[in-house]
């Protein structure tokens, strides 16, 4: 969640539905939040559970602005699970939670509207 776009931008350029099909985003649950004050920009480290195929990831998510670790607690999300892990300081985030940037800049959580399997994948 760091490459911020302007709403007004044009789409991105075409690409070929197999290159779609190459990025892996699965539906996981949240089961632990915890501070990450060492983030250069605000942010919380989320344990999510993918189900028995991915299994439990962790994630640097900067959800600071409108989220609390409560509200965040046993909330589904949508990630990105098949980049390599990415070092942040010395945290290992192993997906990409994903989001939309409010007016205001803040990331809003992209989610499934009601519960899907955890690990179901996005098509």
């Amino acid at each position: 969640m760091h490459m911020l776009h302007d709403p007004a931008d044009p789409a991105a350029a075409p690409i070929a539905f197999d290159d779609f099909l190459k990025v892996d985003i699965r539906a996981g649950r949240i089961i632990r939040v915890d501070a990450f004050p060492e983030a250069r920009k605000p942010a919380f480290k989320l344990t999510i559970d993918f189900g028995p195929g991915i299994g439990i990831k962790r994630s640097s998510a900067q959800v600071c602005g409108l989220y609390t670790p409560e509200a965040l607690d046993g909330r589904m999300v949508a990630a990105v699970v098949n980049f390599p892990p990415r070092q942040i300081g010395k945290f290992m985030s192993e997906v990409l939670t994903l989001g939309f940037p409010d007016t205001a800049g803040n990331v809003v959580l992209f989610a499934p509207d009601s519960d899907v399997p955890l690990g179901a994948r996005l098509f």
